[in-house]
């Protein structure tokens, strides 16, 4: 696999910041106004969550975000139109985070063609199993160039762990704790769990997510991954604010430090 992800983990094995956003959110138009100011702000990664009505893994923030970016209008076809506006300015890798129902609904084939055709890199599908993607889909994510990332959770089986660490690419989703998105619990108490997946010696690069707040718990995760994933912070600091551009680049400016 050869794409903007596999790319920037070749190039950089620290301190990468991935930034998770919702489309449509705040509003229906933000999408290509935020891509823009991730990306300028410095971060490494941007997370774009296809809204939906159900997003089993996402705390309350995340949740939310889905709802009212449905109440504006955004829908995947919507999505892809957004990043096609931005495709050429937009160096960084750009992963689509979403749920099994609205892709199999769309077409999975052609989602992934329409995907692939918008510039993106990775895939994240939570409710996807692995034994469905290994046997039915993971041919058709290949032939698109899209790298597609398993998460695993402190309750993940270390044989687990190994499957969707050999069926993953691009990098590993290590999620923080067993709750969903957004939570409160110190990263200092799961250092345990992170040394594990460390001493793991994994194929994947790892990047941690879920309550991962400030600068404080991007250090912490990074000394035990190669970076982490941030998004209900970020969607909280963007929902009721005028300047999305100036929020963006001061919330970047202060999770790296």
């Amino acid at each position: 696999m050869n794409n903007t992800l596999t790319q920037l983990f070749l190039q950089k094995k620290e301190r990468i910041l991935n930034v998770y956003c919702t489309a449509g959110f705040p509003a229906l138009d933000s999408t290509v106004k935020i891509i823009e100011a991730l990306q300028q702000a410095g971060a490494d990664i941007i997370e774009i969550g296809m809204p939906y009505s159900d997003p089993l893994a996402d705390g309350p923030v995340i949740q939310q975000s889905n709802l009212k970016a449905l109440q504006n209008g955004m829908t995947i076809s919507l999505l892809f139109e957004q990043l096609q506006q931005v495709k050429k300015k937009v160096t960084i890798p750009l992963i689509l985070m979403g749920y099994y129902n609205p892709v199999m609904q769309y077409g999975l084939q052609k989602f992934c063609e329409d995907a692939a055709a918008a510039g993106t890199a990775g895939i994240i599908l939570p409710d996807l199993p692995t034994y469905e993607y290994e046997k039915m889909y993971k041919s058709i994510f290949e032939k698109n160039g899209l790298s597609f990332i398993f998460l695993i959770t402190p309750q993940t089986s270390e044989a687990r762990i190994r499957q969707a660490d050999k069926l993953s690419s691009g990098f590993l989703y290590a999620v923080s704790s067993s709750a969903t998105t957004g939570g409160s619990a110190s990263m200092n108490d799961k250092v345990g769990y992170f040394a594990k997946l460390q001493f793991m010696k994994l194929k994947n690069p790892l990047l941690i997510g879920f309550g991962i707040n400030n600068a404080d718990d991007f250090d912490t995760v990074c000394k035990y991954a190669s970076g982490a994933v941030v998004g209900s912070a970020y969607i909280k600091a963007i929902a009721h604010v005028d300047d999305e551009v100036a929020t963006t680049e001061k919330f970047v400016k202060n999770i790296k430090g």
